[in-house]
């Protein structure tokens, strides 16, 4: 099988390597930064950016938010299905 992602550098404009699933935690980072969110059903989502910023946004049903995120907090966070896109 052909993989087109051997011996390539991984560019954060993508695409994405793999998918983490993500349950909100007030207390924990995520295992691996995500450099964009994928949010199945919208709400809100808090947020600790790669920044150490804590921001809140809305967002709808089956969008993506582009920005690099260390931890998805559970305060504040009623959008579900949160995956985050790994390089």
């Amino acid at each position: 099988m052909i993989n087109p992602f051997e011996g390539r550098a991984a560019p954060l404009s993508g695409p994405a390597r793999d998918l983490l699933p993500i349950t909100p935690d007030d207390n924990t980072d995520l295992s691996t930064v995500a450099v964009a969110l994928f949010v199945e059903t919208g709400g809100t989502v808090s947020f600790v950016t790669v920044a150490g910023e804590t921001r809140s946004v809305s967002i709808g049903d089956f969008s993506i938010l582009p920005v690099g995120v260390m931890r998805v907090l559970s305060t504040g966070t009623t959008a579900s299905g949160l995956h985050g896109f790994l390089i």
